[in-house]
């Protein structure tokens, strides 16, 4: 049953981020910690998991000219190393904490 869940699921954050730009993390977090998953990795399978859409809607974006590389490339270091901190403040924190 939770692999159909979990498949509706990322139908459902495929969708919204395809219309409107969001991330599935609004939609995976509660779900798998619905599901059973402690909110620590809960968090990371749902960073792992919208990876393949970041993929797909990037490449499909640059085929429309649509991505500035340059910017980007800015903007993902600056997150990937602010994501560090981010994830140093959530493991300090209780799982009860961060639900």
């Amino acid at each position: 049953m939770s692999y159909v869940v979990a498949v509706v699921l990322g139908l459902a954050a495929g969708v919204l981020a395809g219309i409107f730009g969001v991330g599935g993390g609004i939609l995976f977090v509660p779900a798998l910690v619905a599901l059973g998953l402690d909110h620590h990795d809960a968090t990371g399978t749902s960073l792992l998991a919208i990876v393949p859409t970041v993929l797909v809607g990037t490449w499909q974006q640059s085929r429309y000219g649509n991505v500035r590389w340059r910017a980007a490339l800015v903007i993902g270091v600056a997150a990937a190393a602010a994501a560090q901190g981010g994830v140093a403040l959530a493991e300090s924190l209780s799982d009860a904490t961060l639900r």
